[in-house]
């Protein structure tokens, strides 16, 4: 692509800011972005599809490392954006077409997929039971503020997935249980989806990737993502920083949830854990604790770019990158896509807030 062409292409977002390379559509995604591997399994819309593509050209020249894309799933438009959207589009239209007619699932007690569940199933008029680690805190901020607010059901200490579901049966419901992060074969296929929307992206603006870098949690994103790079047959890179547990442990779920979703979806598999790249370099004092990793990050990509991180899992995976680019274990000639996978609520929990 010429330079005039690449130019009558791309948005810019005003002086001085970010250039979006593709734009964000409405609720329904067009019929370009949707997933020719995904296209039979139910779905519903939750998302706002495409989210953007957008250069942060400020903060790679401050890195003075490679070219720094970044994917704006923080954008994804349900209550307040985020990764999950995505897998609750399968997730959900799963449990619609099996009856369900409760929304079951388990997390943190800032879990973000907790909060993005109570708002897929008020959205589509279930009900949810969210089971939350640990002890009810006396106040409800930011992500818990938003459960209830959204009208979850929110139980602190609560047993397992399988004997609450088994409760709600016995009361004449019809739960449908979610796994840790929408992770399983059914929730991956929306990064499956994901990626082979990027691909279009690139496609259509002539852009290159060298590599993803994105946090990895639960691993149903990164196995979406690593699925879809083999579909497309996408030259580059997913590289996953651990915000939770060790890279062979990291690794070997992805692995599993990869393979899992192509036989789900009835194409290759094969995967190992030698598949997958994984660094569990910046995992600190443990997942959700935040260190001067995470801090660091959230300040300088927000006074760079006007992009805002948060403190468990976008902090600590671009604060990751920045290492990386210390490091020279990213080389300045590639371009380096970063996932943003939202969070912005944890910004205002009072703990992480006034560490920064």
């Amino acid at each position: 692509m010429n330079s005039l062409d690449r130019r009558s292409f791309l948005r810019m977002t005003g002086t001085g800011s970010a250039v979006a390379l593709v734009g964000c559509g409405g609720a329904q995604a067009p019929p370009g972005s949707i997933s020719p591997t995904t296209a039979g399994a139910p779905r519903v819309s939750l998302a706002h599809l495409p989210t953007p593509v957008e250069e942060l050209p400020r903060l790679s020249r401050q890195l003075g490392g490679p070219r720094i894309l970044v994917k704006r799933d923080d954008q994804t438009g349900l209550a307040t954006g985020g990764n999950k959207a995505r897998k609750l589009e399968f997730l959900v239209a799963d449990a619609l077409r099996q009856g369900a007619d409760t929304l079951v699932t388990q997390g943190s007690a800032q879990s973000n997929h907790c909060r993005q569940t109570a708002a897929a199933a008020a959205r589509h008029g279930l009900g949810c039971v969210l089971l939350l680690r640990g002890q009810e805190p006396d106040t409800a901020e930011a992500n818990l503020l938003l459960n209830h607010i959204l009208g979850a059901s929110l139980r602190f200490g609560a047993p397992s997935l399988e004997e609450t579901g088994q409760e709600l049966r016995d009361g004449g419901h019809e739960p449908y249980l979610i796994p840790t992060g929408g992770s399983n074969e059914i929730g991956v296929m929306g990064y499956v989806a994901a990626l082979e929307e990027l691909s279009s992206q690139l496609r259509d603006t002539g852009e290159h990737v060298d590599a993803i870098v994105l946090p990895t949690g639960s691993g149903g994103t990164q196995a979406g993502l690593l699925l879809g790079a083999r579909t497309t047959g996408l030259p580059v890179r997913v590289l996953g920083v651990s915000v939770s547990r060790s890279a062979p442990e990291a690794r070997a779920a992805v692995a599993e949830l990869a393979n899992r979703t192509a036989a789900r979806l009835g194409i290759p598999g094969g995967f190992t854990a030698g598949d997958v790249e994984v660094d569990d370099t910046f995992l600190g004092d443990g997942f959700g604790v935040m260190s001067e990793v995470e801090a660091h990050a959230i300040r300088t990509v927000g006074a760079t770019e006007g992009l805002l991180l948060d403190p468990v899992y976008t902090g600590r995976a671009f604060g990751g990158l920045m290492a990386l680019v210390s490091r020279r274990a990213v080389t300045p000639d590639e371009t380096v896509l970063f996932w943003h996978t939202g969070g912005t609520p944890a910004l205002f929990v009072s703990a992480y807030a006034a560490a920064l």
